[in-house]
């Protein structure tokens, strides 16, 4: 996008010389001159759009150099463009894409040796590297969630962690199912791949498991599935075996007690930024995500896949639409053609659940200036910057590829984030335009505002303004910053989130299938 980005001196921006609308940086009043040499005959609310010449009723609308809808009814040069008059259109034929499988694949120039990045992280006995040293208390079922939050604030309560400096806290990761499901299902299959991924990641120096013993999440089934064995920083327990919950409230504690000593002896020592994984966010979008924080999002991502690390693109419904562009960049027929089967799922999902894809944007987004799914999309999709996609997996699998991939996950923020987690993500990058709040554990969340209105109004909540590059900063400065941020925080500084204590309750495993 930076490269056909043209910078009027009004407060308009042109993204595209082939798009017909064009975007208010700040609030237009009726009658405002504006660079695309056109006049507002609307009020048109910053962020938002408006027609730089006449659109026809039924015409494709053009924004980013590509279809992100269809007139309702004609629109007027100068008139605002939005739900009221665009929309994505009954006839979805008309948005067809040519996937191009792999046309657009462009070589990495990868940075090794002496010029590659490296943070300070924790190498596991497995060769992995985490950027935190947690201890979870993790649940198989809701029943035991109340129990793991005792244990975490018994000790906490206690004081105990004061004299762990190399143990970055105590986590009750809980779980809102676990019970009446089949052990043979989906729900499952994806809850032990969550919960399991959680348990291995990087970030996680030690857990301890808590049951109820009676529900259909089994906490053996979930042992023999991965060839488990208890040791010195993995215990179970079962409330019921225990004998109730002040007794396993207290055998927790002490199990964490016992696991403290031995945690607490990894230590941060340099690793390569190729050991770095990270996880790409948006929440709260609003119509400068895909112009501003989305796109230098992007930036840093091609940087840390040139340093030999990953970059995990998800959100499936926010990708919808705009993954022409990504099938482009695939790395093989197979790995787009597996994209676009996950797509066909969600447009199947979608209709056997009585809704529609364009069921987003939410009411949040579209007071921030995003009309369709389609335009959405297209922002979000410029997170993963521009190399090869290397692969594509299916919600919580592990991450065994490097470089740019895509994991299917729903567009809600905490579901999606908690399945990127599970594949192994150990640092996570945020856009938001509206001001989620939201944070991360075991794996630190780095928020980065999409316009500097909202940075300045959470500064406590923002770590990064992506909106100076509408001031004039370049795409590719911002994303440095990015990148730089992401070793600092990887290394040990903390994010605003972080600060302010969120990721206790952002846990949230993806539910499908029968609740019975």
């Amino acid at each position: 996008m930076s490269d056909v980005m043209s910078r009027p001196a009004a407060r308009t921006l042109l993204l595209n010389p082939q798009d017909n609308v064009a975007v208010a940086l700040g609030n237009l009043d009726v009658g405002t001159d504006t660079a695309e040499g056109v006049r507002t005959i609307k009020r048109v609310p910053k962020g938002h759009k408006f027609a730089v010449r006449t659109i026809s009723a039924g015409e494709t609308i053009v924004k980013f150099g590509q279809i992100i809808g269809r007139a309702k009814v004609e629109i007027p040069a100068g008139d605002w463009v939005h739900e009221h008059n665009a929309g994505i259109g009954e006839d979805h034929g008309a948005f067809e894409r040519d996937y191009a499988f792999c046309e657009g694949v462009q070589p990495v120039n990868f940075i090794t040796g002496a010029q590659q990045a490296t943070f300070q992280g924790f190498k596991r006995a497995n060769g992995q590297v985490g950027t935190r040293n947690y201890i979870g208390i993790l649940t198989s079922v809701n029943c035991s969630t109340t129990v793991a939050g005792f244990i975490a604030r018994e000790v906490e309560r206690s004081g105990i962690l004061a004299k762990y400096p190399n143990v970055d806290g105590i986590v009750a990761l809980k779980q809102a199912n676990g019970c009446v499901i089949d052990y043979r299902g989906v729900i499952f299959d994806i809850l032990k791949k969550t919960t399991w991924g959680y348990a291995t990641n990087p970030n996680m120096g030690g857990v301890i498991m808590v049951g109820l013993g009676c529900e259909g999440f089994q906490i053996p089934k979930l042992k023999e599935a991965y060839g488990v064995t208890e040791n010195e920083t993995f215990r179970t327990m079962t409330i019921q075996e225990v004998g109730g919950t002040k007794k396993t409230v207290e055998a927790g504690v002490e199990a964490v007690k016992a696991m403290l000593p031995i945690v607490n002896r990894a230590t941060r020592t340099t690793q390569p930024a190729s050991e770095l994984m990270l996880a790409l966010q948006c929440g709260g979008s609003d119509g400068y995500s895909g112009i501003t924080a989305n796109p230098a999002l992007g930036v840093a991502a091609d940087i840390l896949v040139r340093h030999g690390g990953t970059a995990i693109l998800s959100e499936t419904p926010e990708i919808y639409g705009a993954e022409h562009l990504l099938t482009r960049r695939a790395k093989s027929r197979e790995v787009g053609q597996k994209l676009i089967d996950i797509i066909h799922w969600w447009e199947d999902y979608a209709e056997r659940n009585n809704m529609e894809m364009n069921n987003n944007p939410s009411p949040g987004n579209k007071l921030g200036g995003l009309t369709t799914i389609l335009e959405k999309s297209l922002g979000a999709a410029a997170k993963g910057g521009t190399t090869p996609l290397n692969a594509v997996y299916h919600y919580a699998d592990p991450v065994t590829e490097k470089g740019f991939v895509f994991m299917d996950t729903p567009g809600y923020d905490p579901v999606s984030a908690t399945g990127q987690v599970a594949g192994g993500a150990n640092i996570l990058c945020f856009t938001t335009g509206r001001g989620s709040a939201y944070g991360c554990k075991p794996t630190p969340s780095i928020k980065i505002a999409t316009n500097s209105d909202i940075y300045h109004k959470m500064i406590d909540d923002m770590d990064i303004d992506g909106g100076d590059v509408l001031d004039g900063v370049s795409l590719e400065q911002k994303g440095q910053e990015i990148f730089d941020k992401i070793l600092k925080v990887a290394s040990g500084e903390k994010s605003k989130s972080e600060e302010l204590g969120y990721g206790d309750n952002e846990f949230v495993p993806w539910q499908i299938g029968a609740t019975f």
